[in-house]
């Protein structure tokens, strides 16, 4: 080793034990910085982007701040809860004081017709039996046949490997599930939680999803999602709360290499400056994190190749005029999945109207020009809203987010590692890592306290967790 090799691991190991290096600005970053800094370690948190919140971002588009894509959270979603509370912002990302989702469906034989899933006061599942009883999409025989599957899914166990190398799809073929069912009940769901539908996922996370937020507890499923723009929640109230935590932030900063000290503690290299710390924590997608990767950080890295990304998209439409009185809807019958009402969070105050449609599973549509999707949206919505056919569009515009998440296929579970590497003062962090939920803020953040107390615990200063159940 040269003499100045020698300098600079000098000065990065200096006080190494007490310093943390936190790579990766998103939800899952920002969690693992706060909580490794309430725990009394000087924490650095380097992000290459301008900004913080990893992919559930705002930007301005003229007058308005947009988001980037929808994003909603449920009642069962106790991790992203608790970094609302945690940044000051839970007030500004309420939840529904009742589930209640507005379903229209616009192909049927008699006209469009409106249905709702809603729950009442009774226990689980009586919760959902009269919304169910009641919805319109299905046939009596259909309605009948959810029952008994919920039932059987209710015994189900997500962790169990077995279900993992199962799809949702088969599993529900084999309870009388039929396509219809398929499409108007488990998909509606499945596809905006997992960003798959029931043949591309996974049965564990499957069961996941539908046993924590539709037969845990009454109000779980009942949904919340941000009345401002998602910049001001992930990052100005997140940089707040770091930089009251006394967390270093550093924006437009690229990590190049991540390596061993000769004192077995960690260098961070930038363009602009090498970071010595004896925790590191890789809060950056799958691949991100294989290429910083040491030698022997994992038994078999490439495993992390194999994890594969799923894209959404998400329309964006500017009305010259209100077209929708209700927050939300989902759609049946039709290429719009979700619409949802940003006119008060957008800034927009002239008496029009924004809508976004939030596009899931949209393998079809990503890379389409955006003079393709104008033709195909803007019909459907004016199916779907009579409203909408004599108004004008102001603005029409497309973001796309390639690797929105990670694809929830049979056979993932195998492949996503957990926060510990097999290398000491090395953790990984990220909503793709084994949390045993899908690619959500909830499973981004708990993926953060995941790393945090792995490495708190290591460094003999275990915390208490903020989550009462385990994760």
């Amino acid at each position: 080793m040269s003499g100045s090799d020698q300098r600079a691991d000098q000065r990065t190991d200096d006080r190494a034990d007490d310093r943390a290096v936190v790579v990766g600005g998103g939800l899952a970053g920002v969690t693992a910085a706060l909580e490794l800094a309430d725990a009394g370690l000087r924490v650095t948190l380097l992000e290459g982007r301008p900004r913080l919140g990893g992919l559930a971002f705002s930007f301005k588009r003229g007058d308005l701040t947009v988001d980037n894509g929808q994003h909603v959270y449920l009642r069962c979603c106790t991790a992203y809860r608790w970094f609302l509370d945690r940044v000051d912002g839970a007030d500004l990302a309420p939840l529904q004081d009742r589930l209640d989702v507005p379903v229209l469906d616009v192909a049927h034989p008699r006209g469009p017709r409106l249905g709702r899933l809603r729950r009442s006061a009774l226990p689980v599942p009586l919760h959902l039996a009269g919304s169910l009883a009641r919805y319109p999409h299905l046939s009596l025989a259909e309605r009948a046949s959810v029952g008994r599957a919920a039932l059987a899914l209710r015994r189900l166990d997500p962790a169990d490997p077995a279900l993992d190398g199962l799809d949702f799809a088969t599993w529900l073929g084999r309870y009388g599930q039929s396509p219809r069912t398929i499409e108007a009940l488990w998909d509606l769901v499945g596809i905006a939680t997992l960003n798959a539908t029931a043949e591309q996922s996974s049965l564990g996370l499957a069961a996941m999803v539908f046993k924590t937020g539709l037969l845990s507890e009454n109000g779980a499923a009942d949904i919340g999602w941000a009345k401002v723009p998602l910049g001001d929640l992930h990052d100005t109230l997140a940089r707040k709360a770091l930089d009251a935590a006394g967390v270093r932030t550093e924006l437009r900063t690229r990590v190049t290499a991540v390596s061993r000290t000769g004192e077995g503690n960690w260098r961070v290299d930038t363009e602009a400056e090498s970071l010595g710390a004896g925790t590191v924590v890789l809060a950056v997608p799958q691949r991100e994190a294989h290429a910083l990767l040491p030698a022997g950080a994992l038994a078999d890295p490439d495993k992390l190749l194999d994890i594969g990304t799923a894209p959404i998209l998400n329309v964006h439409v500017v009305y010259d005029r209100k077209v929708l009185k209700r927050p939300f809807f989902a759609a049946l019958g039709s290429p719009v999945q979700w619409v949802f009402d940003r006119t008060d969070a957008s800034g927009l105050t002239d008496g029009g109207q924004y809508l976004a449609l939030s596009q899931s599973v949209a393998q079809d549509d990503i890379d389409e020009p955006v003079t393709v999707l104008r033709a195909k949206y803007l019909p459907e919505l004016e199916r779907l809203l009579p409203a909408a056919r004599g108004a004008k569009v102001r603005d029409f515009f497309v973001t796309r987010e390639r690797t929105a998440t990670f694809a929830p296929a049979p056979g993932v579970g195998r492949l996503r590692p957990g926060p510990r590497t097999d290398t000491p003062g090395l953790y990984l962090a990220g909503a793709w890592t084994a949390t045993g939920w899908p690619a959500t803020m909830e499973g981004a953040v708990r993926s953060g306290l995941g790393a945090a107390h792995t490495a708190l615990a290591a460094l003999g200063r275990p915390r208490e967790h903020p989550l009462q159940e385990a994760v």
